[in-house]
C-alpha cells in the first residue's frame, strides 16, 4: 500500500538531518513539496501507523524544533492527524473536520 505523510514542523533546526532520517526509514520526499513524503508498506494498518509515529518522533529528536503536526494516509484509509506533545514526548491524535 502507498503511504503519504505530511509533516508540518516549525522551528526545526536541521531539516536536512530530519529528511535523511525519514529517507533512511523508507520515506522519500515528494518532488517540489517541502513537507510531503511518500513510501510503501506491506504491513498491517495498525503496525504501519505505529511505525510512522515512531519514525517521525526519532527524526524530531535528532534536531530541536518548536511544534510538529503530521497527517498521513495509508492506502485508501482515511487521513489521520497528530500533534506532537512535548510534555509527553509523543503524538496525540486530533480530529479532522
Amino acid at each position: 500500500m502507498k503511504v503519504i505523510l505530511i509533516v508540518d514542523v516549525k522551528g526545526l533546526e536541521d531539516r536536512e538531518l530530519f529528511d535523511k532520517h525519514l529517507k533512511k526509514e523508507g520515506f522519500k520526499s515528494v518532488e517540489d513539496e517541502e513537507s510531503a513524503y511518500e513510501g510503501d508498506t506491506t504491513t498491517h494498518l495498525e503496525s504501519t501507523k505505529a511505525y510512522i509515529l515512531d519514525v517521525v518522533i526519532k527524526g524530531l529528536k535528532k534536531s530541536d524544533f518548536d511544534t510538529c503536526k503530521i497527517i498521513f494516509q495509508v492506502g485508501e484509509n482515511p487521513m489521520e492527524a497528530y500533534v506532537f506533545n512535548k510534555k509527553d514526548d509523543g503524538f496525540d491524535g486530533v480530529g479532522i473536520s
